[in-house]
């Protein structure tokens, strides 16, 4: 349902409001002129967006990703052996998605369109169990990555065309939330082609997901590989997100009504020495503070390959002292790793698994709230799984 577009006049004469055709008038000296620009009208979905946007961004919770292309999700089960069929990807998103008490945690999870419309074994609609169990729905509505032609090896984000309809069916289905992933490559640049595409691409899908009632995620992400440093990520970052504001607010994009994904800012994988949590968070901080408004509810971070212990202790260090947002976590491998390979395909390990991704949320819950130690936590857990070129 896109929202009405209201024209409106400017022009410099007395300085007043004028009711209906919101022109205003402001004295200046010399001959008065006039400018007319567009104000989009408030969404139809507005109040809506800004509950759902709190409701995932509430205290203590996160974001599950599980949107794998059907592709990817074949990577993973391969990964333990298991045929990629629509029955295993199901079997698999079932054990996720209906682990026992998983909302306490999560409070959203992105899924594949296929499992947007799928129901588990004995009949429930995916989305009616998600939000039985206190989760809401999201959806990932790009078409994936593309060469950009013109750029240094560079992507760019598909799925613009036919998003409006196909954002009015999702929400129908249940979804209340989006994702939209683009990319930036450091090691190729990034030129400004491939950044100014990426935040326009994101901008649009703003736009159109919130007037089909679904909060936007925005992002992207600042890929890992390379062997920059630190201070060259935190360049790029803010430099990209720059970008994106600028395009969000041309685009008239509600920001009470969105969710970021940023990359935390980490020097490059196969740079020479290591960050610590504290530098992560000290990085990564001062470019939200410097980029990202308040008026954002929620900055939920990609791992991005960081192993699971990694993702987590960055992300505690991060909520040490208040923020302007709430800052957790949407988390894909650095949620599931350790379930995957407990599970194993296994319906005798479906128990073993879902305590396995529990006892995840639950180091990523108390992350959110500062107060998690990494005592305790098994060597799997502490692996990294960053792969160089990773594609989804």
């Amino acid at each position: 349902m896109a929202a009405s577009v209201l024209k409106a006049g400017v022009s410099f004469g007395s300085s007043q409001w004028m009711s209906g055709s919101k022109s205003i008038e402001v004295q200046k000296p010399g001959k008065p002129q006039r400018a007319s620009f567009s104000i989009r009208a408030s969404a139809a979905y507005a109040d809506e967006l800004v509950q759902t946007a709190k409701t995932v961004a509430s205290p203590g919770r996160g974001i599950l990703a599980v949107d794998e292309s059907n592709a990817t999700c074949g990577k993973r089960l391969a990964s333990i052996g298991l045929e990629n069929n629509e029955t295993n990807r199901q079997a698999y998103r079932q054990l996720l998605l209906t682990t026992p008490g998983l909302g306490q945690y999560i409070s959203g999870a992105i899924l594949f369109e296929e499992t947007l419309y799928q129901s588990t074994t004995d009949g429930k609609k995916f989305v009616d169990a998600m939000r039985e169990g206190n989760i809401m729905p999201g959806i990932k509505v790009d078409k994936g990555l593309v060469p950009l032609p013109g750029s240094n090896n560079e992507s760019w984000c598909q799925g613009l065309d036919g998003l409006a309809s196909r954002s009015a069916e999702y929400y129908k289905q249940g979804a209340r939330f989006a994702k939209w992933r683009t990319v930036v490559s450091i090691p190729n640049g990034p030129s400004e082609l491939a950044v100014k595409e990426a935040a326009w691409g994101l901008a649009r899908y703003a736009a159109i997901s919130q007037d089909n009632g679904l909060v936007p995620i925005v992002e992207p992400e600042i890929l890992l590989d390379g062997d920059h440093s630190i201070d060259r990520s935190l360049e790029v970052a803010e430099k990209v997100w720059a970008e994106v504001f600028f395009y969000l607010a041309q685009n008239n994009v509600l920001f009470e009504g969105i969710l970021l994904k940023p990359s935390m800012v980490t020097p490059g994988a196969e740079h020479k020495e290591r960050a610590s949590p504290q530098q992560v968070a000290e990085y990564t901080l001062k470019m939200l503070k410097r980029r990202v408004p308040p008026a954002v509810p929620g900055i939920m971070f990609l791992s991005g390959g960081q192993s699971e212990v990694e993702a987590t202790l960055n992300l505690n260090a991060m909520n040490q002292s208040p923020n302007p947002w709430h800052v957790s976590f949407s988390y894909a491998r650095a949620l599931q790793n350790t379930c995957l390979k407990t599970w194993k395909g296994l319906p005798e390990n479906v128990e073993a698994a879902q305590v396995a991704l529990i006892k995840r949320a639950r180091a990523n819950s108390l992350a959110q709230l500062g107060k998690y130690s990494a005592e305790n936590e098994s060597d799997d857990a502490k692996a990294g799984m960053f792969v160089k070129g990773y594609t989804y």
